[in-house]
């Protein structure tokens, strides 16, 4: 799967929570994600007149990094997800990223797995369907 694919595929299953995405996929989209947040954090930084402090002091952001991250922390969580769903693990291991440190290292070793090979409870491998 394509970098075009996975963000059609971002936005199309935008609050899809069922289902499987691709290792590629959702790597392609985390790429897409931190650059345009660094983007979102460029452009607050010079409109907040490029005053490091002030910057700092409101958390490294602004008004427009705020509104992105509002309008792609669904999109993100669904395709983490059906990311974990394709390795047959339950969306609900989401969770553990609550847990300092070893909530995120759980989750990138859950994402940097390799596909459950053919169907699995959450539907057929998306491997096996976009080879068809």
């Amino acid at each position: 799967m394509g970098f075009g694919q996975a963000f059609k595929s971002f936005w199309a299953n935008y609050a899809n929570f069922k289902g499987r995405a691709r290792r590629s996929e959702y790597w392609f989209i985390q790429l897409f994600l931190v650059v345009t947040n660094l983007a979102a954090a460029i452009i607050d930084f010079v409109l907040l007149g490029s005053d490091v402090d002030r910057f700092i002091a409101n958390g490294g952001g602004g008004l427009v990094g705020l509104v992105w991250i509002v309008a792609t922390i669904v999109p993100a969580l669904s395709v983490l997800v059906r990311r974990l769903h394709d390795t047959s693990r339950s969306g609900w291991w989401a969770l553990i990223g609550f847990v300092p440190l070893v909530g995120t290292i759980v989750l990138l070793v859950f994402t940097v797995a390799d596909s459950f090979q053919g169907e699995n409870r959450y539907g057929p491998s998306p491997k096996v369907v976009s080879a068809e």
